[in-house]
């Protein structure tokens, strides 16, 4: 492959080396929560802004962990997790929002996926279609334990991934609203939890190259709610999915300590 650095020694994309991260990163999708995610991090520091990726570290009970955002959808967050793999870090957990679902899915809701439906078009550049998505187990577990612990009402299962926000929205305006619109169906009945743009492409993008990941989503609100006229709470505030992320990773780092 090309350098297009021309031998900096730091990513293309994302302006990081090795020397720049930890071995944990939250990725949020807006380079504006970042520095709210590393306001949790004991002295953290900005060490690049490039594009829709900014990066901060710091540390949590002693080891370095890093905060990166990876902007809107599938492809970038590829490369975000590509680049950051490469400069060395191991265990990723992705923090953003969703769209409920299920009837019971409220607003405020957190949603730990352990599987998305590959229905977007990055993980296809990685895997066939046939390949499952889906994140590590511990990684999942952690983010379980760390909810249960916060007090944090969550749901744990599937979620489906896609590439446009408006055709979820407004199916019937689309030239393949017929396909959009059997295929929302077929996601309900199988019980998925939320809707949501990035969590398909990281555990496809993780699985290839032997990262841990997981992904946890605040849920704004619940479009199914609304079209059968029930009360539908809307929440912006992503500071609980980001309490359930900080914690899961002192959780993890715990856990490796106990191993060593």
């Amino acid at each position: 492959m090309v350098d297009y650095t021309e031998g900096s020694g730091k990513q293309y994309h994302t302006g990081i080396g090795p020397e720049d991260i930890g071995k944990y990163v939250i990725m949020p999708g807006d380079p504006k929560r970042c520095a709210k995610i590393a306001a949790h991090f004991d002295d953290p520091v900005q060490v690049a802004d490039v594009r829709e990726f900014v990066t901060y570290t710091g540390t949590l009970d002693g080891v370095r962990v890093s905060v990166t955002s990876t902007g809107i959808g599938g492809p970038s967050t590829a490369i975000a997790l590509t680049e950051l793999a490469k400069s060395g870090a191991h265990t990723f957990i992705r923090v953003g929002t969703c769209g409920g679902m299920q009837e019971h899915v409220l607003g405020g809701d957190l949603v730990i996926a352990n599987g998305s439906v590959r229905m977007e078009g990055t993980s296809r550049e990685y895997a066939p279609i046939e390949y499952p998505a889906v994140p590590d187990w511990a990684v999942t577990n952690a983010l379980a334990e760390a909810a249960q612990k916060l007090g944090i009402r969550h749901h744990v299962g599937v979620v489906q991934s896609k590439d446009s926000f408006f055709g979820q929205h407004e199916p019937e305006i689309m030239p393949v609203s017929w396909q959009l619109e059997n295929k929302w169906e077929a996601w309900l009945r199988m019980g998925c939890l939320a809707s949501e743009m990035e969590s398909a492409a990281l555990f496809i993008a993780g699985s290839f190259l032997r990262v841990r990941t997981g992904a946890c989503f605040l849920v704004v609100a619940n479009q199914e709610r609304a079209k059968k006229g029930l009360s539908n709470p809307q929440v912006h505030n992503t500071e609980a999915a980001i309490s359930a992320a900080v914690e899961a990773i002192r959780i993890l780092i715990r856990q490796e300590r106990e191993q060593a």
